[in-house]
C-alpha cells in the first residue's frame, strides 16, 4: 500500500488547529509531518486529530517557537532527534512509520535577513546548521528514508519568482545552496517534488507582506520532499496545495505532498 505523506510549516499549530483539520479531512494522508508548531508536546491538541484518525503522535516540542511534529494514522516510533549546531532548538524529530519508512523531520533556521556571517548571528547558525545536517547523514547513510520540512532554501532558479533579484536575497544565495547541496549528496538524497515536477515555477511559500500574494505570485519553494536513493523511484503524484495559503487566517506556506508505494 502506498504511503501518502504531506509536509506543512503550520506557524502555530494551535492557532491553526481547524487548519490541519481541514487538510486531513480533505486530502487525508497518511502522515502529516508539522513545522513551526510554536507549542510545548504536551500542549499540542490532539482530540480533534485522534478523531480523524491520526492516533499516533511524536514531536520535538518548544514554548512560542520552532518545533516539529508528525501525526500519522500509521504506527510510528521514534528512531532519533538531534539539536544541530547546538542551537538549543526544536528543530528535528526522526520516526519509523509502520516500520515500512524513516521520515527526518526538519525546520531549517531562516538564516535572518542579512546573507554575511561576520555580521548576521543567525546567517552563520544556518550553514553551521547544515553543516551538521551532511555530517550526520554521512556518517549514518540512510536507508529506506525520506527527509522532509520547511529547509527555508529554494534551490533552484525556478523555485523563486525572479533568481536574479533574489541572489543575494537570504534562502537563495549561492552560499546557501552550496551547502544544502552538501546535505543532498551526504545520501544521495533525490528532490522527489523536482523528480515529478521538473519544469516551471514553483513555490510553497509566499510572504504576509504582500497584500495580495496570489496576484503578485513572489513566491519560493522552501518545503521539500526528498528520499534515498533506494526508494526514489518509487515516489509519485508530487504536489503543492496552493489553495491552502488562501484559507482563513494562513499560515505563509502551502502544504507539499508526495506518495510512495513501499
Amino acid at each position: 500500500m502506498p504511503i501518502k505523506v504531506c509536509t506543512w510549516n503550520i506557524n502555530s499549530i494551535r492557532l491553526r488547529e481547524d487548519s490541519v483539520c481541514r487538510l486531513l479531512s480533505q486530502e487525508t494522508p497518511d502522515v502529516l509531518c508539522l513545522q513551526e508548531c510554536k507549542s510545548p508536546v504536551d500542549k499540542i491538541p490532539t482530540e480533534k486529530f485522534s478523531s480523524l484518525g491520526y492516533n499516533y503522535l511524536i514531536a520535538n516540542g518548544q514554548k512560542g517557537y520552532n518545533g516539529v511534529a508528525v501525526l500519522s494514522k500509521l504506527p510510528l516510533k521514534e528512531i532519533d532527534r538531534k539539536d544541530f549546531a547546538s542551537l538549543g532548538h526544536a528543530r528535528h524529530i526522526a520516526v519509523s512509520v509502520d516500520d515500512r519508512l524513516n521520515i527526518h523531520n526538519f525546520y531549517v533556521p531562516a538564516g535572518g535577513d542579512v546573507p554575511d556571517r561576520s555580521i548576521n548571528e543567525k546567517f552563520g547558525q544556518k550553514l553551521d546548521y547544515l553543516n551538521e545536517m551532511a555530517k550526520y547523514f554521512e556518517a549514518n547513510k540512510p536507508q529506506k528514508s525520506i527527509l522532509v520540512g520547511d529547509l527555508n532554501i529554494a534551490p533552484q532558479e525556478e523555485d523563486v519568482w525572479d533568481h536574479k533579484k533574489l541572489l543575494k536575497i537570504v534562502s537563495h544565495t549561492p552560499q546557501e545552496i552550496e551547502a544544502l547541496n552538501v546535505v543532498k549528496s551526504s545520501a544521495n538524497w533525490v528532490d522527489i517534488t523536482r523528480k515529478d515536477i521538473p519544469l516551471g515555477l514553483l513555490y510553497s511559500w509566499w510572504s504576509y507582506r504582500a497584500r495580495d500574494w496570489d496576484a503578485a505570485d513572489k513566491g519560493r519553494r522552501l518545503d521539500h520532499i526528498w528520499a534515498t536513493s533506494d526508494i526514489a523511484k518509487y515516489g509519485h503524484e508530487s504536489r503543492i496545495l496552493r489553495e491552502v495559503r488562501g484559507w482563513d487566517k494562513p499560515s505563509d506556506h502551502a502544504p507539499v505532498f508526495a506518495s510512495f508505494d513501499l
